[in-house]
């Protein structure tokens, strides 16, 4: 059997007995300075290891998220209606999609951005509408021109008054005149204004008549407008709420809407009945002349332009009175990025994300109010980035998002002005990748720093190795003499 004394003589690594070994001020102060900068080489790997770094490349799109691309958006316009707002796009391939509305909500707002209501729900003016075959010339005035005085006048005497808001100027407010005076000659006959007085057709010359056409929010001509009388005056500025009319404009047609508008008062009190939902010939009108419009349109991923303006098929307007000033709230391309998500990202990319939406809380104004067809244009110049992450030795794709810039300006046109959005998206994208760290290289690290360490303690021992020898040799030699 084997002893234990005979295992132990193999041992290559012998130990000084403690009793042999003397502490010192020295070798307490290298002790001390060994560990501190053990940990100290230690911290520094354990920061470096948890500390992510990135390789960002350049490489052609392969967008995963298809051929289409999504734009969110929230504008402000002071000065255009929601009435005839419409949110337009096209391309370079030849789309051309007019007055979306399915994606869009629209909300009135003052002046100062306020909303002023509840959403305005409006149906597209329709872009065919029949008008009459009377002759201009033969035309016998029925209706009653106002003014200012006389309008609020007749608002408060009449229960029901349509107004016709035309300009001289207008070709479709030329095209409405004929059947428009025939019409309220014939309801004038039908209910006289003395006896019946239920109802009153008149018009306004809005190039005569700025300010009362102002303050009704007129900018396409011919609006007719339906002013009821009654529990329908608005308290805060003292106006009617009133409706407008998309109806048709011949003399039958107008004859038999007014008479509608007659048959829900009762003659013999002339109190106002409710509404007639149903009629989608009219829709209430913009309490404001202002308009807050949000939502989101999907376009190819080629060239093109996200186009606002006030459009019809079936109205006028006067370019010297559109303003297309606004205020963009926010407008970003692709998937809307969760803050939790976003926060992810500026862990790895600190700056990424800062021209997502770069036109955020941006205003453009027009204060050249006497300069005619002044177009706000927006050049923007998108990069898709994508962030790719690894998890559980995997490539994982933290977040895709689209970055612009953008370059604006005020440009006079020869048509109605708008305000254009001109996107191009380019070609190449920006991948960044998260590096990779293996934790059996911060072992390995860590194991080095820790024997670098062992190792001075290691010639310390050799050190005293050798002083123990020399005290021996001098002790024997001591006791032979």
């Amino acid at each position: 059997m084997i002893s234990s004394s005979k295992i132990k003589s193999v041992d290559f690594y012998r130990k000084i007995p403690r009793d042999l070994t003397e502490a010192t001020l020295s070798g307490a102060g290298l002790s001390i300075v060994a560990a501190l900068a053990m940990m100290f080489l230690f911290g520094m790997e354990l920061s470096n290891y948890l500390t992510v770094s990135t390789s960002t490349t350049i490489i052609v799109d392969n967008s995963s998220d298809g051929d289409f691309l999504r734009i969110d958006f929230n504008i402000s316009f002071p000065a255009l209606s929601c009435e005839f707002a419409s949110v337009d796009v096209s391309d370079v391939l030849g789309t051309n999609r007019l007055n979306i509305t399915k994606t869009i909500r629209k909300f009135s707002i003052d002046p100062h951005l306020r909303p002023t209501g509840a959403e305005f729900h409006s149906e597209p003016v329709p872009h065919f509408i029949k008008h009459g075959d009377e002759v201009d010339e033969e035309t016998v005035e029925g209706s009653i021109p106002l003014n200012g005085v006389s309008f609020d006048k007749l608002s408060h005497q009449y229960p029901i008054l349509v107004v016709n808001f035309y300009a001289p100027w207008c070709y479709w407010s030329i095209r409405l005149k004929p059947s428009w005076e025939k019409t309220a000659k014939i309801i004038k006959e039908r209910y006289d204004p003395e006896t019946d007085g239920r109802i009153l057709l008149a018009k306004v010359d809005c190039t005569e008549e700025v300010d009362l056409c102002r303050r009704h929010h007129i900018q396409g001509y011919p609006s007719i407008r339906i002013f009821r009388k009654g529990n329908d005056v608005r308290e805060d500025h003292g106006h009617h709420e009133h409706e407008s009319y998309y109806g048709d404009r011949d003399t039958e047609t107008l004859v038999k809407t007014m008479e509608d508008l007659v048959a829900s008062i009762p003659q013999e009190n002339q109190r106002l009945a409710l509404e007639d939902k149903s009629d989608a010939t009219k829709r209430p009108a913009p309490l404001t002349g202002g308009c807050r419009i949000e939502g989101y349109v999907r376009v190819k991923k080629v060239p093109g332009n996200l186009i606002i303006s006030a459009r019809s098929g079936a109205h006028s307007f006067d370019a010297s009175k559109m303003n297309m000033s606004h205020v963009i709230s926010h407008l970003l391309f692709g998937k809307t990025i969760s803050p939790r998500v976003l926060s992810d990202v500026k862990r790895l990319i600190p700056y990424l994300g800062r021209s997502h939406d770069r036109l955020n809380g941006r205003s453009f104004i027009n204060h050249r109010d006497l300069d005619a067809n002044v177009t706000i244009e927006h050049y923007l110049q998108i990069v898709k980035t994508e962030v790719v992450t690894r998890k559980s030795s995997r490539d994982h794709t933290l977040v895709e998002e689209y970055e612009y810039t953008a370059h604006s300006s005020l440009a006079q046109s020869i048509y109605i002005p708008v305000a254009k959005f001109h996107f191009e998206l380019s070609p190449m994208q920006v991948l960044v990748t998260e590096n990779s760290k293996s934790f059996s290289h911060f072992i390995t690290n860590v194991c080095a720093i820790i024997g670098g360490v062992f190792t001075v303690d290691e010639k310390s021992r050799i050190r005293q190795k050798f002083l123990i020898a020399r005290q021996k040799n001098c002790y024997s030699v001591k006791n032979s003499n």
